[in-house]
């Protein structure tokens, strides 16, 4: 029970803030900002958007899957860039049908932290709040 609500807690804070940091005044710099995040980064490939991997997030949205991931464990993010590589590539397993729970226990263990089960629900629930929703 304890694990759900906390799962619900970090998907509220996530969605939160990814919606409040798309927020702005300017109809001129919302129209840009929609139009920059909505487009791929030049390293999205045809073959990761057919993977069911996502685009490398915007600076926002970053932000907040680094922090969602830290207030899962910190462990899972001594490496950002690597913290985020593996919850793009994960977004290709929970679109796809595999085990996402084990897959993410691979996926985000290191040799210092290994992923429990409680922490993979996490992560996917965090995922699919955010990240993994295209």
């Amino acid at each position: 029970m304890r694990i759900r609500i906390t799962i619900a807690a970090i998907t509220a804070a996530l969605a939160f803030t990814v919606t409040a940091c798309g927020s702005n005044d300017s109809g001129s710099d919302k129209a840009e900002a929609t139009k920059s995040s909505s487009e791929p980064s030049a390293d999205y490939s045809a073959a990761e958007k057919a993977a069911g991997i996502p685009p490398k997030p915007d600076a926002a949205t970053r932000t907040a899957l680094i922090e969602v991931l830290k207030a899962i464990n910190p462990a899972l993010v001594t490496d950002e860039d690597k913290a985020i590589d593996n919850a793009r590539n994960q977004c290709s397993t929970i679109s796809g049908g595999g085990n996402a729970d084990q897959t993410a226990k691979a996926r985000f263990s290191t040799s210092d932290h290994e992923v429990t089960d409680a922490e993979a629900q996490a992560i996917n629930a965090a995922l699919k709040a955010s990240l993994c929703t295209s």
